[in-house]
C-alpha cells in the first residue's frame, strides 16, 4: 500500500495519544472529593482544579492541535 495516501504517519498517532493523554491527567486533577448537601468541602477552590488543570488541559488540546497541523515527512 502506496504511504502517500494516509493523511498522517507514525509520529502524528504518536502525538495525538500524547495529547489525548495530557487532557485526560488534566481532567483527572480537577476530580475531588464528592460532597453532599450536609458536607462542605472546601477542597472545590484549591489551585489544582482552578489552577493547574485548566492549565494541563490546555496544554493538551494545543499539543493534539499541533498533531493534526503536522506536515508528515516524505
Amino acid at each position: 500500500m502506496d504511504k502517500r495516501n494516509f493523511a498522517f504517519d507514525k509520529v502524528n498517532y504518536i502525538l495525538l495519544a500524547v495529547g489525548m493523554g495530557i487532557v485526560i491527567i488534566g481532567f483527572l486533577l480537577m476530580t475531588g472529593p464528592s460532597s453532599s448537601e450536609t458536607v462542605f468541602e472546601p477542597d472545590i477552590f484549591s489551585a489544582r482544579r482552578i489552577k493547574v488543570a485548566p492549565l494541563v488541559c490546555l496544554f493538551g488540546f494545543l499539543s493534539m492541535i499541533f498533531a493534526v497541523m503536522r506536515k508528515p515527512k516524505d
